[in-house]
């Protein structure tokens, strides 16, 4: 693991799994003003279940900004990451998978990831983090993967619109923190990434 500054402005650092690799995932926390961290164990799941082939970015937010400075900071992972790695990834839980659609959707083609997954996507979190407008943006893979029994955010609505887009949808019987489940959340994100990595 080593420490990563990412450039774009705000103070946005950055743990670095392996990365002596040539394909990396980019992992956006949850919320951070509810403890939301890249430390947080179902980023680490997702870092765990891509190695040992494949690095993880797991970075952590720049100062509290509604969701816009926050889709910047994981905009400006991205960049980061694919000046540097042949084939990039991204992944969100929760708020980050908000933060996750919305920056795939905006960063351009230069940036674009291979392949996105998210995990417990809220359809509405902030103004400027619509996740079910995003996924009409998007080009690359994507796979939702939600808890049946998650009645802290409204997911329907992504995993609907999803569906209907021919994206993979997966369901665990799970609630919204999959407690006891990170290495399940693993063994589902994992190999969605790695084989289109």
């Amino acid at each position: 693991m080593a420490p990563v500054g990412i450039p774009g402005g705000r103070s946005v650092t950055g743990t670095l799994d392996r990365g002596d690799s040539d394909a990396v995932v980019v992992a956006c926390p949850p919320h951070p003003q509810y403890g939301g961290s890249r430390s947080d164990r179902r980023l680490r799941a997702v870092s765990d279940a891509v190695a040992p082939d494949i690095g993880c970015l797991r970075f952590d937010y720049g100062p509290w900004d509604e969701g816009r400075g926050e889709r910047a900071d994981a905009e400006n992972a991205l960049r980061w990451a694919s000046e540097r790695y042949d084939a990039v990834g991204l992944f969100g839980y929760s708020f980050g998978a908000a933060v996750a659609l919305c920056a795939a959707a905006e960063v351009g083609s230069a940036a674009e990831p291979a392949a996105l997954s998210v995990l417990a996507p809220p359809a509405h979190e902030t103004d400027d983090l619509d996740a079910g407008g995003a996924l009409d943006e998007l080009d690359c893979p994507v796979q939702v993967v939600v808890g049946e029994r998650d009645d802290t955010v409204d997911w329907r609505p992504v995993a609907e619109r999803a569906a209907s887009l021919g994206h993979a949808v997966e369901r665990l019987p799970a609630d919204h923190h999959f407690l006891g489940q990170a290495a399940r959340v693993g063994e589902v994100v994992g190999p969605f990434l790695r084989e289109r990595l």
